[in-house]
């Protein structure tokens, strides 16, 4: 390319939401690159979007935007070229001659000029339609995410060549042998030779490799290998080293024909048994979920500076790779991740299901569409070292036969980066197809499961939702089995129900007839998904073209329930519980020694699919408050330290073991290693001691030993710390442990202590007893199931797809806020966020429902309820009834009382109801308690 010409600046715009051409003259003007949205044309809408944020001036249909430029005479008939980076499906005029259209939703609209331009004022028409789409499109159109935008956004220009020039460069790039080929097509034929030179940079020295001139022979095809010597340096997330590639193409006298720069990397990453290797180096994919969520613009940005921004965000919480749910970002992704060291993965912007001729619903354009989709990709991205992945689309069904077609056409069009068939292909059946470089997925069969969380329609729940915690979980007996058995028995040729996007659709199910063990990298998909409660002091952040109605609707509800005033503390406590779950869920990843690698979702909310606030970021990524970066990098980076214990609780004379580990993905060797750990009350150590261990230059998983001590007898139930780090580094972690005194008694007899409201009861506090009341929760009708984890992903989207499917629906809480200062706690000390602690208490609970009485009525533990119920839900309360008092908390006791978190808590409560601290100041009615027990 010799020269662009920029068209960036004021269009006419005239907006055509009936599509029935273009009315004439021009009413409006807009400025491209940009968005109708963005620019607020349109009529404004007011709807309030309850399950998304809410695009303020939605426009489907066409937009016609039109301008004139100015041609330079020394431009006029040279090959020209109309470039617009990113779009929906257009159509364009030059001087009121049809060029031609284009559809795609992932990669640049480029119009060849037939026969050049000629010198002076030209006027040119776009219409671009957001309606008109081949498929669905994924994220890229989804108003859960990006929103279905109409314009154009990033680069819109003319790019003008010599008559003699070369069209669609690709590097592929030799790790090995320090050189890289270039392959391209030559338009204008003659003796040319080729001038190919480099420069490095993005590091801390600059290596130039030596020229080199190329004589071209007459073939349309240039193929030519350009060495960048010994010298040469990789790229890496290590040391994402950079070069610019410089491709002179002159005629025999020297003269300049034409002129290409590429910026590429020396890689080689490639699956090597069950791991990824960068340079022969294993990694250790960190990955985050993303679907182009811009609350400001609505649109992907284009520009390099904020991706770096975004990126260099994400690699602060230890993130080095990207996978775009069934989208593609726009080029400056790729710049930027190519600058910081993020390997990407891009994805067909399709979730369906993928059929042959065979199938009566065969879509054949569709098809062709998609599949061409991803040839564009890989020809407009394929040169960007980051670019090292490469999906068909997510949760895709179908013909495995075509799926196999499809990778097998992509690997032979271009083997730089490797593929998958899909992200969770088949889902409760799923199978690996032998085109693959690697898996992704969250099962092997309904059992075999290798994440911490799911949905209740995809049960059975994860390890994190359903079992005590300890830090014992990893997956490798669910990638590989010790013992072989067969394939699993659901579902083979059977018809079944799942979830699909926000709602349901049923496919055929085809189970895989033995086991299925990988022989290739194992990824696994979408990990995480607790919720948080909405923050609603976010609201006011949101100054462009979408709005937050939904979070304004959050708002109104609790508000109405009496609730509002909690709202911060709903938001912080919940998302302290979400930080304690996603700290486990990620170290049950790095404990896994068959894993690959992992893709959260997410690091940032969702704004969309329900409102799926799952982020320690908010949807701008901007940190929500919850976690630093530097905490969680102490469970999400290149190096985890690690300690695998059976239980957080411990009574004096116990011992605690724990083994002590490192999962290390750095790449400089780690050598000789010492561990330095302590066990510390405050600045008080009650045990410590150093562990050390030898590691190889291809250890990834390093066992320092094991650390004992006897628990000492403590003055009360007390919190502990257990940290670890490795001396002379940063790697570090910590975890709480709690110890309890061994004297500690349960007065199962005591007087004070009632199981029913009985009438004998209700006598007893009308003679002005105090009681401590735990009914049998399983008789409670107005009460909520009793869970420890918060919630999965968004209770509106999951409570509706289980109703659809008649499956049992979620139990939508979001953990505890706790009064821990109250005087009923006293001999439970306790932060005022759900702990480990009251797991046993939560889950053996039913919190029951107080919606209907005094709104003085207070929790001393309330359960938090999600935003679309906003129940008051009292795991513990209290009352005074007539001239009585009482204490009231839905357990089952008898599932808690031999654990030493709950007799403690037994304890605590009978102490209080016999202490003249007890003294409620709601009063209840008979009536309104038994309406509720």
């Amino acid at each position: 390319m010799l020269t662009t010409l920029n068209l960036a600046g004021i269009w006419e715009l005239q907006l055509d939401g009936e599509k029935s051409g273009l009315p004439t003259p021009f009413t409006d003007t807009m400025e491209l690159p940009g968005t109708t949205s963005l620019a607020r044309k349109g009529e404004r809408n007011e709807a309030a979007e309850i399950g998304s944020l809410t695009d303020e001036y939605r426009f489907e249909g066409y937009a016609w935007f039109s301008r004139t430029f100015e041609v330079d005479a020394s431009l006029e008939g040279l090959p020209c070229f109309l470039y617009l980076e990113r779009t929906r499906v257009t159509t364009v005029w030059i001087d009121g001659e049809e060029v031609g259209s284009r559809n795609s939703l992932s990669t640049p609209h480029v119009y060849e000029l037939s026969g050049g331009l000629t010198a002076g004022t030209h006027t040119i028409l776009i219409r671009v339609d957001n309606t008109n789409y081949p498929t669905k499109g994924g994220h890229l159109t989804s108003p859960d995410t990006q929103t279905n935008w109409n314009g154009i956004t990033g680069r819109i220009e003319l790019q003008f060549t010599g008559q003699r020039y070369l069209q669609n460069v690709q590097v592929y790039p030799d790790a090995a042998s320090r050189s890289v080929t270039v392959k391209a097509r030559r338009v204008g034929i003659s003796a040319d030779k080729l001038v190919v030179s480099a420069s490095g940079f993005n590091g801390d020295s600059e290596h130039r490799p030596e020229a080199q001139t190329f004589s071209l022979s007459d073939d349309r095809e240039v193929v030519i290998t350009y060495p960048l010597g010994e010298e040469a340096r990789l790229w890496s997330e290590f040391d994402p080293y950079l070069y610019k590639l410089n491709l002179r193409l002159e005629d025999e006298e020297g003269t300049l024909l034409d002129v290409t720069e590429i910026v590429f990397g020396l890689r080689a990453f490639q699956a090597d048994g069950d791991k990824f290797t960068i340079n022969g180096v294993r990694t250790f994919l960190r990955g985050k979920h993303d679907g182009l969520i811009f609350p400001l613009t609505g649109y992907a940005p284009t520009t390099v500076d904020e991706w770096l921004r975004v990126l260099t965000i994400a690699k602060s919480y230890g993130i080095n790779h990207y996978r775009f749910h069934t989208c593609c970002p726009p080029e400056a992704a790729f710049t930027a991740a190519d600058l910081l060291g993020i390997y990407m993965e891009p994805e067909l912007p399709f979730w369906g299901t993928v059929t042959d001729e065979s199938d009566p619903n065969h879509n054949a354009a569709e098809q062709e569409y998609l599949i061409q989709e991803g040839f564009s990709m890989l020809e407009s991205f394929g040169n960007h070292p980051s670019f090292v992945m490469m999906s068909l689309g997510n949760e895709l069904w179908g013909s495995k036969s075509r799926l196999s077609e499809i990778l097998a056409a992509y690997k032979a069009f271009d083997d730089r980066p490797l593929y998958t068939q899909g992200s969770n292909n088949f889902q409760f059946v799923p199978d690996i197809l032998p085109e693959e470089d690697f898996f992704c997925g969250v099962r092997f069969s309904r059992d075999r499961l290798f994440r911490g969380s799911y949905a209740m329609c995809d049960a059975p729940q994860g390890h994190v939702q359903t079992d005590m915690p300890s830090t014992r979980k990893d997956y490798d007996e669910q990638i590989q089995p010790s013992v072989i058995g067969k394939g699993p028995e659901e579902g083979t040729g059977n018809s079944i129900q799942i979830q699909y996007g926000t709602g349901t659709k049923t496919v055929q199910a085809s189970a895989v007839e033995e086991q299925l063990i990988p022989r290739i990298p194992v990824v696994s998909h979408e990990i995480g998904q607790y919720a948080t409660f909405p923050n609603f002091g976010e609201i006011e952040k949101y100054t462009g073209p979408l709005k937050a109605r939904n979070f304004e609707t959050f708002r109104k509800r609790l508000e109405d329930k009496g609730l509002g005033h909690l709202a911060e503390a709903y938001f912080w406590n919940s998302g302290q519980l979400a930080v304690d779950c996603y700290k486990e869920e990620l170290e049950a990843a790095f404990r896994s020694r068959r894993l690959a690698g992992f893709q959260l979702l997410d690091l940032q909310d969702f704004s969309g699919q329900g409102t799926a606030l799952v982020g320690v970021l908010d949807a701008f990524m901007d940190s929500k408050g919850l976690v630093t970066p530097e905490e969680w990098r102490t469970f999400c980076s290149d190096a985890v330290l690690l300690a695998r214990f059976d239980k957080y609780h411990f009574t004096a004379g116990e011992h605690f073991n724990a083994h002590v580990e490192l999962a290390y993905f750095r790449g400089i060797p780690l050598n000789a290693a010492e561990v330095v750990w302590n066990v510390a009350e405050g600045g008080t150590i009650l045990a410590e001691g150093t562990l050390a261990a030898e590691a190889s230059k291809d250890d990834n998983y390093v066992d320092f030993g094991d650390i004992s001590f006897v628990v000492p007898e403590p003055a009360g139930m007390t919190q502990v710390t257990l940290s670890l780090a490795i001396t002379g580094t940063d790697i570090r972690k910590t975890y709480p442990l709690w110890l309890y005194p061994s004297g500690v008694i349960v007065d199962e007899s005591a007087e004070q202590w009632v199981t029913a409201l009985d009438p004998g009861v209700l006598a007893r506090l009308a003679q002005g007893e105090s009681l401590l009341l735990t009914p049998n929760p399983a008789r409670l009708e107005s009460a909520i199931d009793g869970t420890y984890c918060t919630d999965f992903w968004c209770y509106p989207m999951f409570r509706s797809i289980s109703e659809s499917m008649n499956k049992p629906v979620p139990v939508g809480t979001m953990g505890l806020l706790i009064d821990h200062l109250h005087p009923a706690l006293r001999h439970f000390p306790s932060a005022s966020h759900s702990t480990y602690p009251w797991w046993s208490i939560a889950t053996h609970s039913r919190p029951i429902i107080l919606d209907d009485l005094s709104q003085a009525l207070s929790p001393i533990v309330q359960t938090i309820d999600n935003f679309e119920r906003n129940h008051k839900l009292g795991l513990l309360f209290e009352c005074r009834v007539g001239a009585g008092k009482l204490l009231v908390c839905p357990l089952n006791t008898e599932a808690v009382i031999d654990t030493p978190e709950g007799k403690q808590f037994l304890h605590s409560l009978i102490e209080y109801v016999r202490s003249e601290d007890f003294d409620p100041q709601v009063e209840l009615a008979p009536s309104e308690l038994q309406a509720i027990l």
